[in-house]
């Protein structure tokens, strides 16, 4: 659901953005590459449902990269994996923003907490390939270095799973409050094809009296899923935002729509109201 790449695009900006508001006049910052290598890695336990449609949470740990290498912009999200192969100036102003997207979904694989769901079986992973494209601006509202930008991405299964395709378009906002905070608001929703409704969210007859929940065969048609939004936040301890050890911590909701949101293991088992979030340490480097 948090959509990263609003983050990795800033981060050449981040550098500059901490010299100015930092400097004093007598000192004058050292020259900023915003092309400039750079890597963060995040590390700390999530709180996700048991499934997509779940009313039951658990644990699990994580892990997050962004950054850029040669002024390509790379970010983790969740088992997600996006890269902006359009390289960026740095720089105050528009940009188009394209690349590749490789996914792994994992939902009703396991962790599986619901014995009615459970009796339903655990399903096949599904390995997702797609690309997204969009555009951002940056210098908007509250200085030259906040960031606002909108995209769309296309996701297809590969593996045999849900053999569908899910759209996602979604608008962010990003900012350094100083050299050391940084805040990021975003906002999606998910349109999934025929299959996919179909895959996660119906129940046959046999589903039905192993289960004991109701048979569903509502939500094989392609339609809005859901929509979400998410904050992340992340504070410097060590350095500032573009060097050392900080802390982030990250929220998400996702509200299920329509005829998913009716399904048995929503409805009957679980709650269209899903919630998630994180805590952790990150480096950068």
């Amino acid at each position: 659901m948090i959509r990263p790449l609003a983050f990795t695009a800033v981060l050449a900006l981040l550098s500059a953005s901490a010299q100015a508001q930092e400097a004093s006049p007598a000192t004058p910052p050292p020259p900023v590459d915003p092309g400039a290598d750079r890597l963060t890695i995040g590390v700390g336990p999530a709180v996700v449902p048991s499934y997509t449609g779940s009313d039951q949470y658990g644990i699990v740990p994580g892990i997050a990269l962004q950054g850029q290498v040669h002024g390509l912009a790379f970010a983790s999200q969740g088992t997600a994996l996006w890269l902006d192969a359009i390289r960026g100036s740095g720089g105050v102003g528009w940009k188009a923003q394209a690349g590749p997207i490789a996914a792994l979904r994992l939902d009703r694989t396991s962790r599986i907490q619901d014995s009615r769901v459970s009796g339903l079986g655990e399903l096949r992973s599904a390995w997702e390939v797609g690309a997204w494209a969009g555009i951002q601006r940056t210098g908007v509202v509250t200085s030259p270095y906040d960031n606002v930008s909108a995209s769309v991405s296309y996701q297809a299964d590969v593996h045999d799973a849900h053999r569908s395709y899910v759209v996602s378009p979604s608008v962010s906002y990003s900012t350094p409050l100083s050299r050391k905070d940084y805040v990021s608001l975003s906002a999606g929703a998910d349109w999934v094809g025929r299959g996919f409704g179909d895959y996660y969210y119906d129940i046959s007859a046999a589903g039905a009296a192993t289960s004991g929940l109701d048979p569903y065969d509502g939500a094989d048609r392609a339609g809005w899923k859901d929509w979400n939004a998410s904050l992340l936040v992340a504070h410097a301890i060590t350095g500032d935002l573009t060097h050392g050890l900080g802390l982030f911590a990250t929220g998400g909701y996702q509200r299920l729509l329509g005829r998913y949101a009716r399904s048995p293991i929503v409805a009957d088992a679980g709650s269209p109201d899903q919630w998630n979030g994180a805590v952790g340490v990150e480096w950068t480097f």
